[in-house]
Formats: C-alpha cells, sequence, structure tokens
C-alpha cells in the first residue's frame, strides 16, 4: 500500500499482508486504522498475481468495492489498485473497477 497526502504525496509505502500462491486475507479495518495512523488522504493498492494473469478477479473487484467503501467512511479515497505479475500491470481504476 501507498498512503498520500491531500496533495498526493508519498507518505509512506508498507506491505499490510502476506498470502500463499492462490489467496491473501485483507482486513479493511487494518488498512483503514494504517490510513488513519498516517493521516493519509488517499491510498493506492497494489497485489500480485502469481499465476502470471493480470487480470482481476471477481474476489479482486469485490475487496476493492469493499475497500473503497470503508476508506470512503474515513475520507480516505481509494485512487487506484493494480494487479501486478512478473510481466504487466493491471490499473482497475483504468478499467473503471475503482
Amino acid at each position: 500500500m501507498a498512503f498520500l497526502d491531500t496533495r498526493h504525496r508519498l507518505i509512506a509505502v508498507e506491505r499490510l499482508f502476506s498470502g500463499t500462491v492462490d489467496q491473501a486475507h485483507v482486513h479493511p479495518r487494518i488498512i483503514v486504522q494504517r490510513a488513519l495512523a498516517l493521516n493519509a488522504a488517499a491510498v493506492l493498492l497494489a497485489h500480485n498475481h502469481p499465476s502470471g494473469y493480470a487480470e482481476p478477479s471477481a474476489a479482486d473487484r469485490a475487496m476493492t468495492a469493499r475497500l473503497k467503501s470503508a476508506l470512503a467512511l474515513v475520507e480516505v479515497r481509494l485512487l487506484d489498485h493494480f494487479v501486478v505479475t512478473t510481466g504487466e500491470a493491471v490499473s482497475m481504476a483504468a478499467r473503471g473497477l475503482v
């Protein structure tokens, strides 16, 4: 995660969760707590797909929607969520999924 101020300048970059080859448990509460602790106004998310297939899954889309809603409650904007593989990165915002 990248935490940004009101002018979208970088405050911090942190790895909040780790997963296995096919899933990671992401807790919106932890993300919201960290954003508030850093006084972030916006965040960028990224996670990898070890499979090498960068298309956002249904689970990725659902989690992004949950995180966006949770962050919005405390006035933190989710600007983008990137799905990254060895050869490419897909912006969910560019796909209209954020």
